[in-house]
C-alpha cells in the first residue's frame, strides 16, 4: 500500500470530533473514542486513520479538524501533522461546520482541490479495497459529482444508516459508480433484512469526496447563512485576524449534519454518486462492535481489552474493558459487556449496547458531568 502513488489533486480531511457516547465510560469528553486503541493494533483509531490516508494524499496533504481541548493529544498522535493543517473548533458544531470549514480553507488555498472527508474513529483493514473505492470517488469528483462510499452490508444491521442506490453512472475511472436515490435513517430489523435481501442498499459510511468548490456550492444552496460564516472564517484563517473572527463567527454557525445539508439535497438533484465499498468497515459505534472486532464474529469468545487487565472467565462470552486494577470474574454469562474504569462501571449486554447513550443523556440531565 505504501508504494502506491498518491492522488496529485487530492486532500484528506479527518473530522476528529464527538465523544462516542455509546462507548461510555471508556470514551469521555476529554478522551473521545478516536484517541483509544479499540482494535488491539497498538495504535489509536486516529493514528490508524492517518496511516490509511497518508498513501492516498501524502502526509503533507492531510487536514485534521478537532476541538481545542484535543489539540495536544492529536498532535502527539500525529507528529507529522503540520500546523497549517490543524483546524480547531472552539465548540462542537456538527459535521457541516467542520467539513465545510475545511473545504472553505482548502479552496482558498487551492481553488481546484479535491477533498475527501473520512472519520477519525472508523476501522478499515482492507487498505487495497479502500484505495480502489477512494480512487473511484476522486474520478467522480473530477467529473463534477459529489461522491460517497457506501459499504456493502454483511448483515441486517440496525445501528447504521443506509443509502438507496439507483442507476449506474458513466464516469471514466469510476466503473462502479451509481446514483444515490436517497438516504435512510437507522431502520428496524425487518426493514434492515429487506435492505440486505434486495441488494440495492449500502451502509452509509459517512465518507464524502468532492471538489471543494462543488461541496461548498451545494452547502450554500441549503444553508446560505452557514456558508457565509464559513467563508468569512476561511478568509481570515491564514491571517492574524483568525482568532477574533473565530470568536465572532463560530458561535452563530448553524448546527447540522452534512448528510442533511449536502448529501440528501445532492442526491435529490442527481448530483451525488455512490461508490460501493466491498472492504471491511466498522464505525465502532458500541461495545457490541468491539466484541465482534476482537472475536472475529465468533459468539463463543470473550474479548478482553486493557493493559494488565485481570479477568477470570468461566463459560462466558462478550467483552471486558478494564482500566482499573480490579480483578473481574465472570461465570456463566453470555454476551456480557463490562467496562471498568477508576470512577465508573458499566455492565450491560451486547444486545443492549446501543442503549448506553441513554445513560450518558441521563447523566447530563442529572448534572453528573464529573464522569462525562
Amino acid at each position: 500500500m505504501t508504494s502506491a502513488k498518491a492522488f496529485d489533486d487530492f486532500y484528506s480531511v479527518i473530522p476528529a470530533g464527538g465523544i462516542g457516547s455509546r462507548l461510555w465510560p471508556l470514551s469521555r469528553a476529554d478522551a473521545p473514542k478516536f484517541l483509544h486503541d479499540l482494535t488491539g493494533s497498538g495504535q489509536t483509531l486516529l493514528r490508524d486513520t492517518w496511516d490509511r490516508l497518508a498513501p492516498l494524499s501524502g502526509p503533507d496533504r492531510i487536514m485534521v479538524v478537532t476541538g481545542r481541548a484535543h489539540r495536544a493529544a492529536v498532535e502527539e498522535q500525529l507528529p507529522e501533522l503540520s500546523d497549517p493543517n490543524v483546524v480547531l473548533e472552539s465548540e462542537p458544531k456538527e459535521s457541516s461546520a467542520a467539513i465545510g470549514l475545511a473545504a472553505a480553507i482548502l479552496h482558498r488555498r487551492d481553488p481546484d482541490v479535491i477533498m475527501g472527508s473520512f472519520a477519525a474513529d472508523h476501522v478499515i483493514r482492507d487498505q487495497r479495497g479502500f484505495r480502489r473505492a477512494v480512487g473511484e470517488g476522486v474520478a467522480a469528483a473530477r467529473a463534477g459529482y459529489i461522491a460517497t462510499i457506501g459499504i456493502t452490508p454483511t448483515e441486517p444491521a440496525v445501528g447504521f444508516g443506509y443509502i438507496h442506490c439507483g442507476a449506474p453512472v458513466a464516469i471514466d475511472g469510476a466503473p462502479n459508480a451509481v446514483l444515490a436515490e436517497s438516504f435512510v435513517e437507522k431502520p428496524n430489523l425487518a426493514t434492515a433484512e429487506r435492505y440486505l435481501a434486495d441488494g440495492n442498499h449500502l451502509w452509509n459510511g459517512g465518507m464524502f469526496i468532492a471538489r471543494a468548490e462543488v461541496l461548498l456550492a451545494q452547502l450554500g444552496e441549503s444553508q446560505p447563512k452557514l456558508l457565509e460564516g464559513l467563508t468569512e472564517l476561511a478568509e481570515a484563517w491564514d491571517t492574524p485576524r483568525r482568532g477574533a473572527v473565530v470568536d465572532k463567527v463560530w458561535p452563530r454557525l448553524t448546527k447540522i449534519a452534512i448528510d442533511y445539508s449536502v448529501a440528501e439535497p445532492a442526491a435529490a438533484q442527481g448530483r451525488l454518486v455512490v461508490i460501493p465499498g466491498d472492504f471491511d468497515w466498522d464505525d465502532v459505534g458500541d461495545f457490541a462492535s468491539i466484541a465482534k472486532l476482537h472475536s472475529g464474529g465468533r459468539k463463543s469468545d470473550l474479548a478482553i481489552l486493557g493493559v494488565n487487565a485481570r479477568v477470570l472467565a468461566d463459560s462466558s462470552t462478550g467483552v471486558v474493558v478494564s482500566q482499573s486494577d480490579r480483578l473481574i470474574s465472570l461465570i456463566g454469562v453470555t454476551d456480557i459487556v463490562v467496562v471498568d474504569t477508576p470512577d465508573a462501571l458499566l455492565v450491560t449486554t451486547t444486545a443492549h449496547a446501543q442503549r448506553v447513550k441513554a445513560v450518558v443523556d441521563a447523566l447530563k440531565v442529572s448534572g453528573s458531568n464529573d464522569v462525562l
